[in-house]
């Protein structure tokens, strides 16, 4: 082993081995036994793709588990309803249909066929159901083409007219040079672009999801919520009768102001399964005989915050079971449940990380899962002896267990005599070990949301740290999912003085306990955790240096500049307007740089529309201003999280050289 100080050690992992491994996966469905996810891929400048097994042949060199592309050359299958996005296809009757991030139309798309737009412009869709006779597509439909705030809603879109008369485009394009009759072709294909848009069955709430048919497509379960609530905060469910004329008898079944359900589904029996939090955690109940009963009760979450639409946590068999990914101290499992008698068999499987749960067969699951020591792959689990094998495993680069840092579950005290969570990554490389007596450097990681949280799963953007010498702690401050609902209400009127406090009392537990150098301890985070970043930065003097990606530096411009999603956010984080405004001033980064003196190294996407560029182009102008060291680069073509493969290059590189410069020593490469 070679002796050298911390930060400095040869790392196996490079910023373009992380970019070329950082394809993401999500959203699993499976169709007539054979699973389906979307990847999201940097080396396509993000490109979101919906592939399937293949055979060897279809294997990608160096990669675990083959397939085959069914999105074509040229297509993005991704929605940016609520600007975040959710589950953007669904298949059926040897047909996909799916949103076109470009234009966000929806398309639909027969096996040797180009793509064929079913929507007009103006549109947003997500989170789909096809109804059992093929006929109706059932989703969540944004509508932007108004003034003021876009509507969202429940439609049915008739797939098999649109499709037979032609696209919206189409029906417009009968244009003739006569004023009058150009003026009348207008008004007819205006008429035609709102009819293909889709039949709105519910549009009575500000937020929509989850709209799940009944087996034989006679009633309609879904939820929704009004502001300033987020769907973690109060939701309702409801269900009603599907007829002709749209719904009928629509009675809300579950939730109100202090319980979140989410993700109803319909056993074959017609008995209605949903997700609950009203006991302090997200739990399984059903609706049988007009009564809400709890299926699976345990202090554990089976659900997370709907940040995406379309999120898939539980699977009915159609033969009186369940499985179910459930989480303790945000580390998952999977479960058989029974649902008659509540008992519950744990699988014994490797995975710390799983979503996207689907169903392959009765006796087969197919999710998305992630071990300690494991990048996310897709894999099928078979439920009666809990085997599992790999169908996708898409990191090209895999790294030797002796190069890679195992989460280490911590808790520690913090303000108001409570405890914090987190995961402690110490440094970890077979080829390099310190000078005798040297602690390592810190790094300090805040998730964004902040009603999100850190799993323990192997994460190579992790592991780029830990692998050069750093110590990383992943704080799941209070605030954070994966804890029950009362830790998660931590954060409500304190965003800005709880995670602050938390990561701050972090530094000072692993410093007291020898295990990190609190004296160069650096904090990074991205978006939410950007916003924590630049106000430990501002209100303490722990962090010696902070890494900002796209976070919040003035409250009150955020609360008026943002989506619609989250623009009644803060009222509860902080305080509602106008009433709070002195709330804001008091907790805003930029409203308070008088004793903000680390350097700050600033990453920001151009095309953001959930934190807009204003943010961080406005600290860094102040910082600047002030004479603090600072550095901003900022990304063309990006959005809200790069997905770029030059973007995450260049970034990962770029904060690596700045904590060189800081801490005084000069990173390997």
């Amino acid at each position: 082993m070679i002796r050298s100080p911390y930060g400095t050690w040869r790392s196996p992992i490079a910023a373009a081995d992380l970019a070329r491994s950082a394809i993401a996966l999500n959203y699993v469905q499976a169709s007539d036994g054979a699973p389906y996810w979307v990847e999201s891929r940097p080396a396509e400048g993000g490109r979101c793709v919906i592939v399937t097994p293949g055979s060897r042949a279809d294997a990608a060199p160096g990669s675990q588990g083959s397939i085959v592309e069914k999105t074509p050359a040229g297509f993005n299958a991704r929605t940016r309803v609520h600007e975040y996005g959710g589950r953007p296809y669904c298949l059926g009757r040897e047909r996909i249909y799916f949103t076109h991030f470009p234009d966000q139309r929806l398309y639909m798309q027969r096996a040797s066929e180009s793509p064929v737009a079913l929507t007009p412009e103006g549109y947003r869709y997500a989170d789909f159901e096809l109804d059992p006779s093929g006929a109706s597509l059932l989703c969540v439909r944004e509508d932007h083409t108004g003034s003021g705030e876009a509507k969202n809603t429940i439609v049915a879109i008739d797939v098999g007219r649109v499709a037979a008369h032609g696209t919206a485009s189409r029906l417009a394009a009968d244009e003739t040079a006569s004023p009058v009759a150009a003026g009348a072709t207008a008004s007819r294909s205006g008429a035609s672009n709102r009819e293909s848009a889709g039949a709105v069955l519910f549009g009575a709430s500000d937020f929509v999801a989850y709209p799940r048919l009944s087996r034989d497509g006679r009633r309609l379960a879904w939820i929704a919520w009004n502001h300033p609530d987020m769907p973690w905060n109060a939701t309702t469910l409801y269900v009603a009768e599907r007829t002709p004329a749209g719904l009928s008898g629509v009675t809300a079944i579950a939730g109100g102001p202090r319980e979140s359900v989410v993700e109803p589904r319909w056993d074959t029996d017609g008995t209605l399964y949903f997700i609950s939090d009203r006991s302090g955690w997200w739990n399984l109940y059903r609706l049988r005989g007009g009564r809400v009963e709890s299926v699976f009760s345990v202090e554990a979450e089976l659900a997370s915050p709907l940040w995406t639409l379309g999120q898939s946590n539980y699977a009915l068999t159609g033969d009186g079971r369940a499985v179910v990914r459930y989480g303790v101290a945000a580390r998952d499992r999977l479960a058989v449940v029974s649902l008659a008698s509540g008992s519950v068999r744990e699988l014994d499987l490797p995975f710390v990380g799983l979503s996207s749960v689907e169903l392959l067969s009765p006796t087969t699951a197919v999710a998305i899962a992630a071990s300690a020591i494991e990048e996310p792959a897709v894999v099928a689990v078979d439920l009666a002896t809990g085997g599992h094998r790999v169908l996708r495993a898409p990191g090209e680069l895999k790294v030797d267990a002796r190069y890679l840092s195992v989460a280490q579950p911590i808790e520690y005290p913090t303000t108001g005599g409570r405890s914090a969570h987190a995961f402690f990554y110490p440094p970890a490389n077979a080829d390099f070990r310190a000078p005798e007596g040297e602690q390592p450097p810190l790094i300090v990681k805040a998730h964004g949301g902040p009603t999100s949280h850190s799993k323990p799963e192997l994460s190579l953007a992790t592991q780029y740290w830990t692998s050069r010498g750093f110590a990383l702690l992943d704080v799941n401050y209070g605030g954070s999912s994966g804890y029950g609902r009362a830790y998660r209400e931590r954060l409500e009127g304190n965003w800005g003085v709880v995670d602050v406090d938390d990561v701050v009392a972090g530094v000072r537990y692993l410093a007291e306990t020898g295990r990190a150098d609190g004296t160069r301890a650096a904090i990074r985070g991205g978006s939410a955790g950007g916003f924590t970043v630049l106000a430990a930065l501002a209100f303490h003097d722990v962090f010696k240096a902070g890494a900002n990606y796209y976070g919040v530096s003035d409250l009150e411009a955020l609360a008026r500049d943002t989506h619609k999603f989250e623009s009644r956010y803060l009222d509860r984080l902080v305080a509602p307007l106008p009433q709070g405004r002195a709330v804001y001033e008091a907790r805003a980064p930029i409203r308070h740089l008088d004793a903000f003196r680390a350097p700050l190294i600033t990453f920001q996407g151009a095309e953001d529309k959930v934190v807009p560029p204003s943010q961080s182009r406005a600290i860094v102008a102040a910082l600047q201003a002030k004479g603090v060291p600072v550095a901003y680069v900022e990304f063309e073509g990006e959005q809200h999280g790069f997905r770029k493969a030059e973007s995450i290059i260049c970034s990962l590189e770029a904060e690596l050289a700045f904590y060189g410069d800081v801490f005084g020593f000069t990173p390997a490469g």
